[in-house]
């Protein structure tokens, strides 16, 4: 690991300007994907900005009728929130099938959003990656791919996202708020948050350097069945192939969201018009413009399977 500065901040605005003012510096909360991207020295920050002293670690009501959770709150303590267990179900559900209990105890709302891609060949410093090493070349590309993307990606990168809390929060609609170095705010759609790589791969969110993520919202709840199926290799502390958020409605309507499949959580609200007909039409629609290998051609089943045993559940 190479050295680096550090500094405790006292304000989210503090914290974001501290960050612009020192070229290679990053956040750090819970540190879950960080400190193993800096011991592999695919992250080598020179300043690390603790955040963790900020209070941005509480769930609050909203005026709409929603949910605020602040980017400090822990993944089990947001998983275990009662309104959220009552009333976002696919969320507290999408939380635990992540990672371990440990990792959870620690890892926060903002961080889990931020998490980096778990392709092998991002891991690998030996290995050419456009997103580590911009312009070097995509070494999944026509190497092992049977975990990476199948859509959504392009001739730069087709790695995928690795989380399960962020297809959650796409199928629920939720918005992230940020605070710059000068305390100016905005609100991102959680759909315009994550980016398909493009020709820009290392480029992975919609934040402008040094922006904080201070909070995320989620809507009012939403009416239905609320459920998330995860298939991985195995039954825990491992990423997914393929993961289905889903809210179902009784008319066989509702709203769904694919993990593992894509660089970002993927979703496409005219595929979900498709719903009553049944999985392989929607999964159909999902990836029409779809470019699997033959490493993970098998994700496009999958997923119509996975979506399909959701809609049984739902139903029963």
């Amino acid at each position: 690991m190479k050295s680096f500065t550090y500094e405790r901040a006292t304000s989210p605005a503090e914290a974001a300007a501290s960050i612009t003012r020192v070229p290679g510096a990053k956040f750090i909360a819970g540190g879950t994907n960080l400190l193993d991207l800096m011991k592999l020295q695919v992250e080598t920050p020179t300043h690390l900005v603790d955040v963790n002293g900020l209070a941005l670690d509480t769930i609050e009501p909203t005026e709409e009728g929603g949910l605020r959770i602040g980017a400090l709150v822990r993944n089990t303590d947001l998983a275990a929130d009662m309104r959220v267990r009552r009333s976002y179900a696919v969320l507290s559900r999408a939380l635990l099938s992540g990672a371990s209990g440990q990792l959870r105890n620690k890892a926060t709302t903002a961080g889990n959003l931020l998490q980096r891609t778990r392709c092998p060949y991002f891991y690998d410093t030996a290995q050419p990656c456009n997103k580590r090493q911009p312009g070097s070349g995509c070494s999944a590309i026509g190497g092992i791919s049977r975990q990476l993307a199948v859509v959504g990606a392009s001739e730069a990168c087709i790695a995928t996202h690795p989380g399960d809390m962020a297809v959650a929060m796409r199928v629920l609609d939720a918005h992230v708020e940020t605070v710059n170095g000068e305390g100016v705010t905005r609100t991102i759609p959680i759909a315009a948050f994550h980016r398909n790589p493009g020709d820009t791969p290392q480029i992975e969110t919609s934040l402008q350097p040094g922006e904080l993520i201070t909070a995320v919202t989620i809507p009012k709840p939403v009416a239905g069945t609320h459920i998330y199926r995860k298939v991985r290799d195995r039954a825990s502390y491992a990423f997914a192939l393929v993961s289905v958020a889903a809210v179902i409605q009784r008319d066989g309507s509702g709203r769904v969201a694919i993990g593992g499949v894509a660089p970002k959580p993927w979703r496409d609200e005219a595929a979900e018009a498709e719903l009553p007909k049944g999985a392989k039409a929607v999964t159909d629609r999902l990836f029409a413009d779809a470019r699997p290998t033959d490493d993970n051609a098998y994700k496009l089943k999958l997923t119509e399977r996975a979506l399909g045993a959701v809609l049984t559940e739902a139903r029963a």
